[in-house]
C-alpha cells in the first residue's frame, strides 16, 4: 500500500481509509501532525467500509486519544479501516499512513 495522507479541518472525522486486512504479518504505523488548537482521536473498524449496507463501528486507538499536539502509533493487529476524529477546537490534523508490502 502506498503512504496515504489526509487532512481534517476544524471538527467531525474523515473518510474511512481502507487497509490491507490480509496482509501477514499486519503491520500500520501513522502519525497525525496538528496545526492550531485542535482535539482529536484515531479509530479504526473492523466492519466492511465497502458495504453500504453496514455503518461501521468506530473503536478509539488504546493510547491516540484525546491528543492535541502531534503522535504517531501503530497498529500490530488487523483492522479494516482507519480515521482521524477531531474532537474539538480549530486548526486541522493531518494523518500519514504506512502500511508495509506482502
Amino acid at each position: 500500500m502506498r503512504p496515504q495522507v489526509i487532512k481534517k479541518s476544524l471538527t467531525g472525522t474523515t473518510a474511512w481509509i481502507p487497509m490491507d486486512y490480509k496482509q501477514s504479518p499486519f503491520n500500520v504505523s501513522f502519525a497525525v501532525v496538528v496545526n492550531g488548537t485542535i482535539t482529536y482521536d484515531i479509530e479504526h473498524t473492523f466492519d466492511d467500509v465497502f458495504d453500504t449496507s453496514v455503518t461501521p463501528v468506530a473503536f478509539k486507538h488504546a493510547s491516540v486519544v484525546s491528543q492535541s499536539a502531534n503522535k504517531d502509533g501503530n497498529y500490530s493487529a488487523p483492522i479494516r479501516a482507519m480515521r482521524i476524529n477531531n474532537t474539538a477546537g480549530t486548526g486541522d490534523t493531518t494523518l500519514t499512513i504506512l502500511q508495509g508490502l506482502r
